[in-house]
């Protein structure tokens, strides 16, 4: 009978040392309008090409959420999972070039705001999936709420997307403000999207680097500039992303040299790399954060 349990304990432990190590990338962007899930997408889909499985989850409680912007049906979302009526690999849907996403949960539910109990459901969701994943990219809600700190400050990667507005530049500096001050984020990975030309995008990653040099202690790179396109416009009408309808376009071109780099960033060396414990730093409780 000894044994048995033996076995039982190994095989436990085994399955924890054969848990994927998985990429978390936030992707965020102080205000809308920015392109986020646009570049959310297309880098899910340039990253799937590279033979990366992709799982994307749209956090992105506004209007522009995932499956509407690629016209696939939702049957059922996160909140399904959360009252137990559904697992969370019954909820994913397929997009192209085989990515996957989980659809947020519609309506004004915030994330940040679930019982504990939701809390834990969440968390054993995530270890309990099947679904493979080599990398989640996370849509953020527009914005600073306590959701989007959420997500970022439990990802290994943020990105902020931004563009030339000074409304744009002003929200990204306030984001990487308080994921610095508050909750410890040092480095932040800029895109520049819907730029003119490659110095613009050059210009505008030093305006926004002028600011946070003086006042932050945090660490900025520049990994895309993304140009200006209309081939995007035509393909978000087609219901297509871009990479899709315009591969050779230049936002695509842009997009893909992106996920050449994103698909390099070292995976986390750490457990934090598994789902579950990306889930439980994300809903940590305000109280316990450390606001250094």
């Amino acid at each position: 009978m000894h044994s048995h349990v033996n076995i039982d304990d190994q095989a436990s432990g085994l399955r924890k040392m054969n848990k994927q190590m998985v990429k978390v990338i936030s992707v965020t962007g102080g205000k809308g309008g920015v392109g986020k899930t646009n570049v959310t997408l297309n880098l899910a889909m340039s990253l799937a090409q590279l033979g990366k499985r992709v799982l994307v989850l749209d956090a992105d409680l506004g209007l522009a959420n995932c499956d509407v912007m690629l016209g696939l049906r939702v049957e059922k979302n996160l909140s399904h999972v959360l009252a137990g009526e559904a697992e969370l690999d019954d909820i994913i849907i397929d997009g192209p070039f085989g990515i996957k996403i989980i659809p947020a949960t519609s309506g004004s539910q915030n994330m940040t705001e679930l019982a504990p109990a939701e809390h834990a459901g969440l968390i054993r969701a995530f270890s309990e999936l099947k679904t493979p994943v080599d990398v989640l990219l996370v849509d953020t809600a527009a914005g600073i709420s306590d959701m989007v700190l959420s997500f970022s400050r439990a990802s290994q990667d943020v990105m902020v997307v931004v563009c030339d507005e000074p409304s744009s530049i002003t929200d990204a500096y306030a984001l990487m403000k308080i994921l610095s001050r508050d909750h410890g984020v040092e480095k932040f990975k800029i895109v520049a999207n819907m730029v003119r030309s490659l110095k613009e995008g050059q210009e505008l990653f030093a305006k926004l680097t002028r600011v946070t040099d003086r006042f932050l202690d945090v660490n900025l790179e520049l990994v895309a500039t993304i140009p200006y396109d209309e081939n995007v416009r035509k393909a978000a009408r087609k219901q297509k992303a871009f990479v899709d309808a315009f591969p050779k376009t230049a936002a695509s071109m842009a997009i893909k040299s992106l996920a050449l780099k994103a698909a390099k960033w070292p995976l986390p060396a750490t457990a934090s790399g598994h789902l579950e414990f990306f889930l439980e730093q994300l809903v940590q409780p305000q109280a316990d954060r450390g606001l250094a």
